[in-house]
């Protein structure tokens, strides 16, 4: 597969290269920079000097290629639909948050492999979920499909500075993050309405709040959460629906033991555990946000559009020490 990436200076981008490079079926075709064009990739992404001699580019020959990856900021993928025509054969997911909902205006197919394989085995445009929605909705999703989903549900979930994006600002730099902790966007975070949509696919309908709280955390990259439902199901019956959910996802694990985040960071995998109390349902979730929360999951969408196995380039091991 011959691929182009624009926004190619980003964390993500950083890490999709990372990924493509070691990819056996994909060719980096551009990697397109506006900022950077002409300079050395390794001059931005520094953990690739000796993998490749790339080079950033201002040029987007899209004929060229079979497939491109948006990694832009929110609300600059539709921006950039609108001023360039890009060929209709050529496939492109989108790792910003412009086509996630779905509208009749768009024909992009949400990049949740877990529920929507078969959409995406077939579908030319690809909208990649978010990093809080993939981890929230992986913990909540085998849930829904037992129809568990009928009072407000709390989530909690914190993320590394990574997830706020490479250019600095006041909550990433290093003298603020350290030994620090924060909330922000309680109740109103942008990935609420996506993780509604999947959950309202699965259980049919969702006649209950998500009362989502993000914290921003004192490390680089990984989310773990912690979500809190209401029901008097059975923790036997809960765990085996959780493991018949997830049987044939390739990446996604239901835990019997409790989890940690450092078991993901630098993979592709959700880990999933649950525990009941009464009647209150805890369930914890992680992933590393710029894996199977971005880039990772991109290209597991790429494997499932163009027919390969699913795990191909994402063979990673877990930062576990």
């Amino acid at each position: 597969m011959k691929i182009g990436i624009l926004g190619a200076a980003g964390y993500t981008a950083g890490e999709l290269l990372r990924l493509l490079i070691n990819h056996p079926q994909a060719e980096i075709v551009f990697a397109n920079s506006e900022s950077n064009a002409g300079n050395p990739v390794t001059d931005v992404h520094e953990g690739l000097i000796g993998d490749t001699d790339m080079r950033f580019t201002s040029e987007m020959p899209f004929s060229e290629v079979d497939v491109v990856f948006f990694c832009f900021g929110h609300g600059k993928s539709e921006a950039f639909l609108k001023e360039h025509a890009i060929p209709s054969d050529v496939r492109i997911i989108d790792l910003a948050q412009d086509f996630r909902i779905k509208s009749p205006g768009n024909d992009y197919v949400y990049g949740l492999p877990e529920i929507n394989r078969s959409l995406i085995a077939h579908a030319r445009h690809v909208a990649n979920p978010g990093c809080f929605a993939t981890c929230i909705q992986l913990a909540l999703l085998p849930a829904a499909a037992m129809g568990l989903l009928t009072s407000d549900i709390s989530v909690n979930a914190i993320t590394g500075s990574t997830g706020a994006g490479q250019k600095p600002s006041s909550t990433t730099h290093f003298s603020w993050r350290a030994d620090n902790m924060s909330i922000y966007k309680p109740f109103s975070h942008q990935h609420v309405p996506e993780i509604r949509q999947s959950l309202t696919q699965v259980q049919g309908s969702l006649p209950c709040d998500i009362d989502f709280i993000p914290y921003r955390g004192n490390f680089a990259r990984g989310i773990f959460a912690t979500s809190v439902v209401k029901t008097d199901a059975t923790l036997d019956d809960i765990t085996a629906a959780y493991k018949d959910f997830y049987k044939d996802a390739p990446f996604t694990h239901y835990c019997d033991n409790a989890i940690d985040m450092k078991q993901v960071v630098n993979t592709n995998k959700c880990l999933v555990h649950c525990d009941k109390f009464g009647n209150k349902l805890l369930v914890t979730s992680c992933i590393d946000n710029l894996l199977k929360g971005a880039v990772g999951q991109a290209v597991q969408n790429m494997n499932i559009m163009f027919g390969l196995d699913e795990r191909c380039g994402l063979a990673l091991k877990a930062s576990a020490f």
